[in-house]
């Protein structure tokens, strides 16, 4: 199996449609979406992040502004109960070595704290849990704490790093996601399904084969959301103990490239697609606005 660095892995793809979005009063946005690195709500589920080129774009009560702090080139963005986990490239002028390596913020980005890797890694595939803040990365290359490429996990905020074999995966890796609160428990995208870890990635199992996966994350309750590609597209919630999947009704016919719940209103949804367009629901898919729009001009508070 090939690990790919999973934020540039994009497959070509449809996903199920339901009626056409409504388009949110004061919410459409995006000239400055040129690239779209991730998802993730705070955690009293009031602002959506977005890290894009420049930066975390933020939308909160109907509007988006810029987040505070310098314009990282964020990736590998995952966000957690007290803050997020991140990599990239610094901005420009940034005291930071280039690349980042592992950073953390608290403070909505305000500021960074460098953790592990600084002017080391680019960690593009890295996923957190949501409470326990156990970090799989993919690491493209060797370096100072991880000695081989591969799949990795950390449980302290990577002081130290255990490489897990994945043995089982089929496929290349299209989008890894961490169990909220089992640091055990991962699951991987691939080219061939979605693929559960109960062991820290020592092995996998087939948790819904035979489609190509563009996106992936757990609910808080523990299920798995998975946006597929292909003739038989959809947005599924799986369960994974039995296993059964249940089909969400998407916006656009797009590829989904990153979808994410609000951790303070499990039925609040938000899902970003290959052309760069956010969209949001706050009843589990019946219906969608659209926040954000290629081609239009950012509307700030």
């Amino acid at each position: 199996m090939t690990m790919l660095a999973l934020a540039a892995v994009l497959l070509i793809g449809t996903t199920a449609c339901s009626k056409k979005a409504e388009q949110g009063q004061n919410s459409i946005a995006n000239t400055s979406f040129m690239h779209l690195h991730g998802l993730g709500y705070s955690a009293d589920g009031k602002r959506l992040f977005i890290p894009v080129h420049n930066g975390l774009q933020v939308y909160a009560d109907g509007s988006w502004s810029e987040g505070p702090g310098e314009k990282h080139d964020y990736m590998g963005f995952t966000a957690v109960d007290d803050g997020f986990y991140s990599s990239g490239h610094p901005a420009p002028g940034s005291k930071y070595k280039n690349p980042l390596g592992l950073v953390k913020s608290t403070n909505d980005g305000k500021t960074v704290s460098v953790l592990a890797l600084e002017g080391e890694v680019d960690l593009h595939g890295m996923t957190a849990g949501y409470r326990s803040h156990t970090l799989y990365v993919v690491n493209p290359e060797p370096n100072s704490k991880m000695k081989q490429a591969g799949l990795f996990y950390s449980k302290d905020e990577g002081k130290t790093w255990t490489n897990s074999p994945a043995t089982g995966l089929q496929g290349q890796m299209t989008a890894i996601a961490a169990h909220p609160s089992d640091a055990s428990i991962a699951t991987v995208g691939t080219t061939t399904g979605v693929y559960l870890s109960r062991d820290y990635g020592q092995t996998f199992t087939p948790l819904f084969p035979e489609q190509p996966v563009t996106a992936l994350t757990f609910t808080d309750s523990g299920n798995v959301l998975v946006a597929t590609s292909g003739p038989d597209a959809s947005l599924l919630e799986i369960n994974i103990e039995s296993k059964q999947p249940l089909t969400i009704q998407t916006p656009s016919k797009d590829t989904i490239t990153y979808v994410v719940q609000n951790p303070a209103n499990p039925n609040e949804l938000a899902i970003a697609t290959e052309p760069k367009n956010v969209y949001l629901s706050t009843d589990r898919g019946t219906t969608w606005i659209q926040i954000a729009d290629i081609g239009k001009t950012i509307n700030r508070k």
